[in-house]
């Protein structure tokens, strides 16, 4: 056992080594596990965590639910952008985003600028069944959430589709979504140094 733990641990430096300055940053829907699946991955390699949206109420000190009531969501985007913007600079981290982050496109420049994006993709049926676990979400506030979900899923999976890295999330245990994370992570930064030119 120990030598397979020391094989993971050297295999884990190495994807460390090549992730360089930049941050690992999920991207996706409510519900889609970004936090849950972002601290696994950030334990399994080391690295700090931090939520966007845990930084965005701390730095507002007013809960989202709280600053879409006070400011509207344009206000709302206007702190994510400049929240997940510092954010990503201050790599290597893990770093989950809020559902609308990757859809404004100052944000996702930065995200593909400064870190390594990964889209945790997930059906409708998944999403809600996490989501009516947590019922202070402001955009699903509406007499048929699963139609506003349908919606926020036709409107921004074509956009999240621009993430470096797609991986579909589902009800299995989190270890497993967390090592499918980064073995596909691994591949990338592999494939990416096979790419004369591209950055390390």
């Amino acid at each position: 056992m120990e030598a397979v733990s020391e094989t993971g641990e050297t295999a884990h430096a190495s994807l460390k080594d090549r992730l360089g300055r930049r941050s690992i940053v999920f991207v996706g829907l409510m519900g889609a596990g970004k936090t849950a699946i972002g601290r696994k991955v950030a334990q399994a390699l080391d690295l700090a965590f931090v939520d966007s949206d845990h930084e965005i109420e701390t730095v507002s000190r007013m809960t989202i639910p709280e600053l879409f009531e006070r400011y509207g969501e344009p206000e709302f985007r206007a702190l994510e952008e400049r929240v997940v913007g510092r954010l990503v600079k201050d790599g290597p981290q893990v770093v989950s985003t809020g559902g609308g982050a990757f859809m404004n496109a100052h944000t996702r420049d930065a995200i593909l600028q400064d870190g390594i994006s990964i889209w945790l993709k997930a059906d409708v049926d998944t999403l809600m069944s996490r989501v009516a676990k947590k019922p202070n979400r402001p955009l699903l506030k509406a007499a048929d959430p699963r139609a506003v979900m349908e919606r926020l899923m036709s409107e921004r999976y074509p956009v999240y589709g621009l993430a470096n890295i797609i991986v579909t999330t589902r009800d299995v245990r989190r270890e497993e979504i967390m090592a499918e994370v980064i073995q596909s992570l691994d591949d990338w930064l592999q494939r990416e140094t096979q790419q004369p030119g591209d950055a390390a």
